[in-house]
């Protein structure tokens, strides 16, 4: 009974995992328009993605708080939107250098 117990539950959490994003899709790229209501990024592969911004979009620089303001035609960009009809909205873009720490404590690390 505790086996049959841990396998369910063990399939449950790697479902839960799997599905965890649901339909959201990830547009990643380099930013080659702004406005107050949208991102265009163009990706490696030269597709543009036209993302629109919700009054509750957050965006985050190197780790921090920011704002669409501090984003900057040229900027490297993630941005997770979820498909609403024909557009994505946009519900978080990420921008900037990720935050040193990791690269520090990995680098301090004695071998």
């Amino acid at each position: 009974m505790l086996r049959r117990t841990l396998a369910i539950l063990a399939f449950v959490s790697i479902a839960a995992i799997a599905f965890a994003h649901g339909t959201d899709k990830h547009v990643l790229g380099t930013v080659t328009k702004i406005t107050d209501t949208e991102i265009t990024v163009e990706s490696q592969t030269k597709d543009v993605q036209v993302v629109k911004i919700a009054p509750d979009t957050s965006f985050v620089k190197s780790g921090a708080s920011a704002t669409i303001k501090d984003l900057k035609v040229g900027d490297r960009v993630v941005i997770h939107a979820k498909p609403v009809g024909s557009d994505l909205i946009a519900h978080e873009v990420r921008f900037g250098k990720m935050p040193t720490a990791a690269a520090g404590s990995a680098a301090t690390k004695p071998q």
